[in-house]
């Protein structure tokens, strides 16, 4: 995944959480890593699947993130799936704390990427969507394939 010409390179998506949740806000927040996890977040070795982000203490943590062992890391490799530290301006975290707290909304991490060498993880503040609310977003997501595939059959049959 090479990246582009403004320093950007996607290293992993969580699309799960577009299913599960309503991403109310988005935010963007460094995280500590050693040496081998980020040479394995640049090789794209890494999962958000099931993680989430807490405060714990006046500090933001990622959980469950797994960041596969790095290949050439030896007995200096990391465990996949510790607690890694977000790096967040005090106000920010104060504000996260007291969406989550009041509201009983959940922080899940979006995104990682690089940007200018250094690895950004995308945090969202999501509500969590019940059933009927997946059922609704997977209707009009098919009405409007439908609708593409008519227009591009009509488009098609037009010359």
């Amino acid at each position: 995944m090479p990246a582009d010409k403004t320093g950007f390179k996607l290293v992993s998506e969580n699309r799960k959480a577009y299913h599960d949740f309503f991403v109310l806000e988005k935010l963007e927040a460094g995280l500590v890593l050693t040496g081998t996890e980020i040479k394995s977040a640049r090789e794209g070795k890494v999962q958000l699947r099931d993680s989430y982000a807490d405060i714990v203490g006046g500090e933001a943590w990622i959980l469950n993130a797994h960041f596969s062992p790095y290949s050439h890391g030896n007995i200096w490799n990391h465990d996949p799936t510790k607690k890694r530290k977000l790096l967040l301006h005090k106000q920010e975290i104060l504000k996260l704390f007291a969406k989550v707290r009041e509201k009983g909304l959940a922080i899940i991490p979006l995104k990682l990427y690089l940007k200018d060498g250094l690895l950004k993880c995308e945090l969202g503040v999501c509500k969590g969507k019940k059933l009927h609310d997946k059922r609704e977003a997977e209707q009009t997501r098919d009405q409007e394939m439908e609708a593409k595939k008519a227009m591009n059959l009509k488009n098609s049959r037009s010359y």
